[in-house]
């Protein structure tokens, strides 16, 4: 089987569902349901971070990535999780640097929540559609005015790129990921063996509320 690489970058604090959410869904893929215990995903998936050792993430779970960006192996996806840590992320030439290099080599780019605002930064959603969590749309807004900013969808394509609102729409992003490499069929028996909804409706799950300080972005 020739198998789709995703990296998924990790960082301190960032969110945990961000990256554990669409890794779950490619890691328990399966091309052929009757034999999910004999055959691997089709999808091979690897935690990417700045340096070797433990990463932090939200609420103090402690994630051992993969490999490090200079070891990292070539890739067909990149998803780039937001959370807190993206406030010190967005300043991180290293981090944008590896971010930008990598989004020019692969298939299919993605990101979660304020992942987003880490490819903005990287320019990489420039002329592009783009969403984030709830309460971070005004800040992309505001921090990238060549983007349009999607207020209503929970995951927005825009040719290879994709991204998505905050958090659990990671997973959906991921199904979607799914769905676009090998079928509509293997995205919905994926979703089914995680006991959660295809995501056939695409609006915005939540109540977009005034958001009055940066300090309640998430």
């Amino acid at each position: 089987m020739n198998r789709k690489t995703v990296g998924i970058v990790v960082f301190p604090d960032v969110e945990v569902l961000d990256f554990c959410g669409p890794f779950e869904v490619f890691s328990v893929t399966r091309l052929n349901e009757e034999r999910r215990r004999e055959e691997p995903s089709p999808f091979e998936v690897f935690l990417v971070a700045e340096r070797s050792g433990p990463i932090v993430a939200t609420g103090g779970l402690r994630v051992l990535p993969d490999v490090t960006l200079e070891a990292c192996p070539p890739l067909d996806i990149l998803v780039v999780p937001g959370g807190w840590g993206t406030r010190a992320e967005i300043t991180n030439q290293r981090l944008l640097s590896f971010i930008a290099e990598r989004a020019r080599q692969v298939e299919t780019l993605t990101s979660v929540c304020t992942g987003a605002m880490l490819l903005g930064q990287a320019a990489l959603l420039d002329g592009r559609r783009a969403t984030t969590h709830w309460r971070s749309l005004d800040w992309m807004s505001q921090s990238f005015p060549h983007v349009s900013v999607d207020h209503e969808s929970h995951v927005v394509e825009d040719g290879n790129v994709l991204t998505s609102a905050g958090i659990s729409a990671g997973i959906d992003m991921a199904l979607r990921v799914v769905t676009r490499y090998f079928g509509e069929p293997v995205g919905r028996a994926t979703a089914r063996h995680m006991e959660y909804p295809f995501p056939d409706d695409n609006r915005r799950r939540v109540t977009i509320e005034p958001v009055t300080s940066a300090a309640q972005r998430p």
